[in-house]
């Protein structure tokens, strides 16, 4: 759970400096989203859960990313319309998967707990893969903090400073999502962490993120390592979905950024 929250954590921090929006994660955009769709189809018509779920995810979520980068691209980087179409998106696919557990009921309640989150079902075969993903994704991007830093400057000003902003954000988004995806295919939709991780990493080590990125990811494994726990000690028998814990941490979170508008994060 460690490195699946350092992977949501780290990917929260790029989508947040990509996106130039402080509310942008890969959960609250859709990408996850995205992801689990393409996954609930995978299981519905009964692919492999190590290979067939992962591919189904990663379609899902990059076709879903694209659609917010293409609109990102159209609006100039309007961060309201991206955060809205993210939320949209977010219905959309919800109900998609609400008809997809109508039309398989025998697949209900196996599609309903994994959409929810949880590591309950973990093998050492999945934490390897997603140990390599985790090192694929923090690695290179981690190299990128620069242009990450002039990402959060507004267009005209990033151009000037010599980046391609269009080229720039969705060869670190790609990435992103890739690494979103992979770990929504093996355990749920895990909400919030990539909202929440990157906030509290803020306010300790400032918005450069060549010092961001880093705590973002240790935060994030911290946050999910604690909601794991808290997951599997609250009910006397049994264990709550992951997922349901982080909700809980991170709706209000995402209400106060909301309610205070315009956050200066950069």
């Amino acid at each position: 759970s460690y490195m699946v929250g350092a992977i949501l954590g780290f990917s929260g921090a790029i989508f947040q400096a990509a996106l130039r929006n402080p509310m942008a994660d890969p959960f609250i955009l859709g990408v996850s989203s995205g992801a689990s769709f393409g996954v609930a189809v995978a299981l519905a018509l009964g692919l492999s859960a190590f290979i067939g779920f992962p591919i189904a995810a990663l379609i899902g979520s990059v076709i879903t990313m694209l659609f917010i980068f293409a609109l990102s691209i159209k609006r100039r980087g309007a961060t309201t319309s991206i955060l809205l179409t993210g939320v949209a998106m977010n219905y959309i696919l919800s109900s998609a998967m609400t008809l997809l557990l109508f039309m398989n009921k025998e697949q209900y309640q196996r599609i309903l707990y994994w959409s929810l989150g949880t590591f309950s079902t973990a093998t050492w075969r999945e934490v390897w893969v997603v140990g390599v993903v985790l090192l694929a994704l923090t690695l290179p991007l981690g190299l990128k903090h620069r242009t990450l830093d002039m990402m959060l400057l507004d267009e005209s000003s990033a151009l000037a400073g010599g980046l391609e902003v269009g080229k720039s954000r969705l060869l670190v988004l790609l990435p992103a999502s890739i690494a979103t995806a992979i770990c929504v295919s093996y355990f749920g939709v895990i909400g919030f962490i990539g909202l929440m991780a990157p906030h509290v990493s803020r306010l300790l080590v400032g918005p450069r993120h060549r010092n961001l990125l880093g705590p973002s990811a240790l935060f994030g494994g911290l946050l999910l390592l604690g909601s794991d726990t808290l997951a599997r000690i609250l009910l006397p028998t049994g264990e709550l979905p992951v997922g349901i814990i982080t909700s809980l941490m991170g709706v209000p979170l995402f209400l106060y950024l909301l309610r205070k508008g315009r956050y200066r994060y950069g």
